[in-house]
């Protein structure tokens, strides 16, 4: 089993930013895919960005050049360095994982992008 615990959101105006954190706990070892996912409200969720254990980022099209993924291995640590935020990044965000062919989810944490 792997619990994953995000933290970092919150309230930020347009052209801000935030750093979030997702830590990755339990009896594994190095995980291979994380990532972050959100869902605003009414909509699907969509994947943000992901990382490999090597360091091979994937990024949506709506963030790239705005928005950095990095993990510390070490640690089983996933971030997200979020930049230049605008009003449609409101949503909540997932921290997901890959381990053993499953996935994982936090439980999100909301980042409300407004004057």
């Amino acid at each position: 089993q792997v619990q994953l615990v995000e933290s970092g959101g919150g309230l930020v105006q347009p052209g801000g930013s935030l750093r979030l954190s997702c830590a990755a706990s339990g009896s594994m070892l190095r995980i291979s895919v994380m990532g972050w996912y959100r869902q605003a409200p009414g909509k699907e969720r969509d994947l943000v960005a992901h990382i490999t254990s090597g360091g091979t980022t994937n990024y949506a099209d709506s963030i790239k050049g705005r928005f950095t993924i990095s993990r510390d291995n070490a640690n089983n640590t996933v971030y997200l360095q979020m930049n230049s935020l605008k009003s449609e990044d409101t949503a909540v965000y997932y921290c997901n994982c890959v381990y053993v062919g499953n996935n994982y989810w936090g439980k999100g944490t909301l980042v409300t992008v407004s004057s």
